[in-house]
């Protein structure tokens, strides 16, 4: 018995993947250099003491290298056997916290047990993942079932709406990137676009909403969004339905009608082009309908669908900007957008790390030099913001090198997921990738001012067990399947 564990340890050693680990390695150390930049004060002569946050880390990542092992330990097996054991019990946990009476920064999503605080939702994502592998593995399923897809959605959306219920808003949205690893196991591109489609609707929408074109009561955001609607749908009669000359007749007849009563608005009598465009959506939709009655092309009634969805969405983006979103969700978007400066308020944040940033310079001012993140201009500059501190003191280089080191990270995980032998594998690494590729581009991006502030940790080099925990729960039990995928079975 002894000789087959030690055989089979010795089979899990040979079959890791190596290179991953060392990646691992490395954006940890670079992440305990981070935390250090970030949390030093001058004055701090010990930085490996408990009583700071480098301290701190350095726990925080020994129990994480500690829990690694385990999970390697483990017969990969286990995941598979265990994975809605595992999310059942983290939905209850994230439930249970809901009604959580500690408030830390208005959200209720932290666990307080003595001096230890824990995040469900940290956890939740490789359990949500498990359980997404485990039911999209088994005999028969397939996406394009209604019912399959939507236990599918069931799955990815029941832990969103508990940790949207703890006020955690930023840590809910993470679980959308799981829609990648749905688009690569066969969904249509159609959903993709549609996701697009909306996050243009809303910006265009909302950003030149009080924009008038020229002299008339004709709104840009508006009348650019109901444009974009039908050509959108003309576009899609082509592709979906095959039918060129049928698309080229709603576009031209859509172009056509707006063109002449925008220049009729514009030289004649000025009116709110808007309610015409309304009208010519509305017709679309039913014609759409109309010609899916006629023709029984099943792709007319999803691109009326389409049409209907985006009206609707039209309609009411801005009421839950103004109605639904609390005030500071609103404020970010609204700088995000430039419809608000607010350098003291909303954007304080953003606009002092873009400052820590820039003064880093090609090469940075060096490991505890930064003076911006030293004097604690930036606000959660350990945390959410700690990109801030790698620019500063390591520069374009080093924060060029952290991005390479997250790149290589996220192509070695594709590369590990297409080798799996079973789709178990591939949906669960691919659920891996998805979550590290939204954390990275949201977080660098919300640090550049290129997307908006929800507060969501950088994979390995934000403080805190949480996510780092969590992170590490993710990788090595995709590491520890990847192992097991050419071991023999007793």
């Amino acid at each position: 018995m002894d000789q087959t564990t030690d055989r089979k340890g010795k089979g899990v050693l040979r079959s890791l993947d190596w290179w991953t680990i060392i990646i691992y390695v490395a954006l940890l150390t670079f992440g305990w250099l981070s935390v250090c930049g970030a949390s030093y004060t001058y004055g701090d002569t010990d930085l490996f003491s408990l009583s700071t946050r480098s301290g701190m880390q350095i726990v925080w990542i020994g129990t994480s290298l500690l829990l690694g092992l385990v999970l390697l330990l483990l017969d990969d097996r286990f995941y598979d056997t265990f994975a809605y054991v595992l999310f059942g019990l983290l939905l209850l946990l994230l439930f249970a916290t809901i009604f959580n009476p500690h408030s830390i920064k208005g959200s209720r999503s932290w666990l307080v047990l003595g001096p230890l605080r824990l995040q469900p939702a940290e956890f939740a994502k490789f359990a949500t993942a498990l359980a997404l592998a485990k039911f999209m593995s088994k005999y028969g399923y397939d996406l394009h079932n209604w019912k399959d897809f939507l236990i599918t959605l069931a799955i990815i959306f029941t832990p969103m709406l508990f940790i949207v219920l703890q006020r955690e808003t930023g840590s809910a949205l993470v679980y959308l990137c799981f829609f990648l690893v749905l688009y690569r196991e066969g969904m249509t591109g159609s959903v993709l676009f549609t996701g697009v489609a909306m996050v243009i609707y809303f910006v265009v929408g909302i950003r030149y909403a009080d924009v008038m074109v020229m002299h008339t009561p004709t709104s840009v955001g508006k009348f650019a969004v109901l444009l974009l609607i039908q050509i959108f749908s003309g576009a899609m009669v082509w592709v979906f339905c095959k039918q060129r000359g049928e698309a080229l007749r709603i576009l031209g007849i859509c172009l056509g009608v707006t063109a002449a009563l925008m220049a009729f608005s514009l030289y004649v009598i000025p009116f709110d082009v808007v309610w015409v465009q309304l009208i010519l959506s509305a017709l679309l939709v039913g014609y759409l309908l109309y010609q899916g009655l006629g023709t029984r092309i099943r792709s007319y009634y999803w691109i009326a669908l389409f049409s209907l969805g985006s009206l609707v969405f039209f309609n009411t983006a801005d009421y839950a900007l103004n109605h639904v979103l609390e005030k500071h969700q609103r404020t970010r978007i609204n700088v995000l957008l430039g419809l608000e400066e607010d350098l003291r308020g909303a954007g304080y944040n953003v606009n002092q790390s873009k400052i820590a940033i820039g003064s880093g310079g090609l090469e940075g001012k060096g490991f505890l030099n930064g003076t911006q993140t030293k004097l604690k201009y930036v606000p959660e500059q350990d945390t959410d913001f700690i990109f801030c501190t790698v620019g500063e003191e390591e520069g374009f280089v080093g924060a060029a090198t952290v991005l390479l080191l997250f790149l290589a990270l996220i192509l070695r995980l594709i590369h590990l997921a297409e080798r799996q032998p079973f789709r178990f594998g591939r949906v669960y690494g691919y659920c891996v990738l998805s979550v590290f590729l939204f954390h990275v581009f949201i977080n660098v991006g919300m640090v550049l001012g290129l997307t908006p502030v929800i507060g969501i940790p950088l994979p390995f080099f934000s403080y805190g067990g949480s996510s780092l925990w969590g992170f590490t729960f993710l990788l090595f039990i995709f590491l520890r399947i990847d192992a097991g995928r050419n071991l023999a079975r007793s």
